[in-house]
């Protein structure tokens, strides 16, 4: 057998069944990969949570199908073991064929409480390394020794040395890697045994890639400082104990060091007198002057980005990894003055959407149900919370929307941030939005953690989401006391614009709206570096470092995300439609029928038909390509709506207090 989905797709065979009935506790169907066979073999994938939600998407959407005599295979996803199907509803029970499949069927001779912790994207390598190797019944550490071993190429034994150490972290750290916690604590008490390590951070450094890069930064001046012979570098106090000297210059490590710096994840340190060359591959680490570092990083970035561009079957993961490279080299070249480094950009963002594009249209659907515990999606990101807070009926989490904050936009925000405040940690990491990237679609799906399947009655406004947010919450188990939302936020003092709606002491699920980036687009005329140019102006006013600050202060578990991004846009003409789109945007229209929307297409070929996935039904949106937008010829605009990169994969930030 070439693949573990092998054993699952050989009992979805088209036209067999419309209706199948899943138990599937692991979450195995709606791995990427095989949820994009199903869909390819005409099956649709729909989870069974809420029985109001699940009906009323079942009667609007599949029984119409069929009742007009047409065929989609149904899969009904309950995430609980087989002997709990029968929890469904009678109708269902009798009308679908009963399947259940889970990783212990998958893996007979590996221990189950550690496979449950391992991503679905890693069962690939797993299956490969049992068909390779046939091991024997093994318990818990036998196989957590077997997957660091055989799927993450981790062996304890072979790091005897502070190289190997680095370069196993640096490897994992690097390539964002996570290793699982069972994991990471299993290679730390490996490692604890050898004496060359206990003087080194292992808790921390393994497990967190901010503690990793952090570590490697208070390192990274005392290097310089011992080969410079320059006392004042070698003078810096530590938060992380370990050696003081690591072994950059190492040909193993130095060769992840100059990305490090260009990618932002080290930031480079005052030269105080060293003598480098301007080749050496330290340079990056160090501060020269500022227009001669961004032009060295600039041309570093355009190296690393025009060399990893992803291709069509990439997973979701990959353009995230991607998206946040893109961010830094178009933050840096929208706040610089170099017009040749402006037109390369844009070619490069041309070709580079195009291939999104293509690759949303076939793998967008795929990512919908994923597992929330890691978001991949918007509506993913309360699910996330709502299991952390069932888990720790102590625990409070407040989610800051920073409406039209797109990720380039982030990194200029971010390195305010850490100039008002060098003791925040910000964890980052990225999302895809709901696509079409409009405010009322994609907002409203963070707030309510559903699709926009399921909230048609508002889909064109955002006057619900205090509703659905307090709806979300309930349903998860929380009083509506515990519950607060507000919107309109961006500037004034804190304390005092949050007082009549939250209370530090009682509520435990906040969801704010910061809508200053999305009133500065709305009123640009100077383009994306107009853009970064006043959204860095706010960000120095202070007002988003106070609110966070404010909530840390008060526990809250702090996140920023954002509902869609914008890019700068071409005006290509207005399509000459009447009154038959429901919604007009600049980036996209939307329209009530299939056949409205094919009739302004062939009018109007720079568009695209967007397939209404995960929206209500007569939700059809026409997308306008690449740069394009539809208003007059010529007019530059900054817009959001579409489906580029900077649209649609939008930040997701976790800030904690430091050391």
């Amino acid at each position: 057998m070439k693949s573990w989905r092998e054993s699952i797709l050989n009992d979805f065979v088209p036209n067999v069944s419309r209706l199948t009935l899943v138990a599937d506790p692991d979450s195995l169907l709606t791995e990427e990969i095989l949820a994009l066979e199903l869909r390819r073999r005409g099956f649709e994938l729909i989870e069974f949570n809420d029985p109001v939600e699940f009906r009323y998407a079942y009667e609007s959407k599949y029984r119409a199908i069929w009742d007009r005599g047409e065929h989609t295979g149904l899969v009904v996803i309950l995430r609980l073991q087989d002997t709990e199907l029968e929890s469904l509803p009678y109708d269902l029970l009798q009308a679908g064929r009963k399947l259940s499949f889970n990783l212990g069927n998958l893996f007979p001779n590996l221990s189950y409480p550690v496979l449950e912790q391992l991503d679905r994207s890693f069962l690939d390598a797993l299956f490969e390394a049992q068909h390779t190797f046939s091991p024997d019944r093994m318990g818990d550490n036998a196989t957590r020794d077997f997957i660091l071993r055989h799927v993450f190429r981790v062996a304890a034994e072979l790091i005897v040395s502070d190289v190997d150490l680095l370069r196993v972290l640096l490897r994992l750290h690097y390539s964002k890697i996570a290793l699982p916690e069972i994991l990471a604590l299993r290679l730390v008490q490996q490692l604890r045994g050898q004496a060359g390590f206990h003087e080194w951070p292992l808790d921390v450094i393994v497990s967190d890639e901010e503690a990793f890069f952090a570590f490697l930064q208070e390192r990274w001046p005392l290097f310089l400082g011992r080969i410079s012979d320059n006392s004042q570098l070698r003078e810096i106090p530590m938060k992380y104990r370990g050696p003081d000297f690591l072994p950059f210059d190492h040909h193993d490590i130095r060769v992840y060091i100059d990305n490090l710096f260009v990618e932002g994840k080290l930031h480079p340190v005052q030269k105080l007198g060293v003598s480098i060359d301007v080749s050496s591959w330290i340079r990056s680490g160090i501060v020269d002057s500022g227009a001669a570092d961004d032009t060295l990083r600039i041309s570093r970035l355009f190296e690393i980005i025009e060399k990893e561009i992803p291709d069509e079957v990439c997973r979701y993961s990959d353009w995230i990894t991607y998206a946040l490279k893109w961010a830094e080299l178009t933050a840096l070249v929208h706040c610089s003055a170099n017009e040749e480094s402006k037109t390369r950009l844009l070619q490069i963002g041309d070709t580079l959407n195009a291939v999104f594009a293509q690759w949303l249209s076939t793998h967008y659907s795929s990512i919908i149900n994923l597992p929330p515990k890691n978001p991949a999606m918007l509506h993913h990101v309360p699910r996330a919370f709502a299991r952390e807070l069932d888990d720790d009926k102590k625990r409070r989490v407040a989610l800051l929307v920073v409406d039209g904050l797109s990720l380039d936009q982030w990194v200029s925000v971010r390195e305010i941030l850490r100039v008002q405040n060098s003791s925040l940690i910000m964890r980052e990491s990225a999302v895809f939005a709901w696509i079409p990237t409009l405010t009322s679609v994609s907002r409203q799906a963070i707030f309510s953690g559903k699709p926009p399947l399921y909230f048609p009655a508002s889909i064109q406004s955002t006057k619900s989401e205090s509703n659905l947010w307090k709806q979300f919450w309930e349903d998860a188990g929380l009083s509506r006391l515990d519950i607060a939302y507000q919107r309109g936020l961006g500037d004034g003092d804190v304390s005092s614009t949050l007082e009549a709606t939250v209370h530090p002491g009682k509520t435990r699920a906040l969801g704010l709206v910061v809508d200053k980036v999305d009133k500065i687009m709305h009123g640009m005329q100077l383009g994306a570096a107009g853009m970064h140019n006043q959204i860095k102006q706010w960000c120095q006013g202070g007002f988003l470092n106070s609110l966070i600050d404010y909530l840390l202060l008060h526990g809250y578990e702090v996140w920023l995300t954002s509902d869609h991004g914008n890019i700068e846009c071409q005006g290509k003409g207005r399509p000459s439609e009447g009154v038959i789109a429901e919604t007009r945007g600049e980036r996209v229209r939307v329209y009530p029928t299939h056949e409205l929307r094919t009739k302004v297409a062939r009018e109007f070929p720079l568009a695209s038909q967007w397939q209404p996935i995960g929206l209500p039904q007569g939700y059809f949106p026409l997308i306008a390509s690449g740069r394009d937008a539809f208003v007059t010829p010529g007019t530059a605009i900054v817009g959001h709506g579409g489906v580029s990169i900077e649209e649609v994969i939008v930040p997701l930030i976790k800030f904690e207090r430091g050391l």
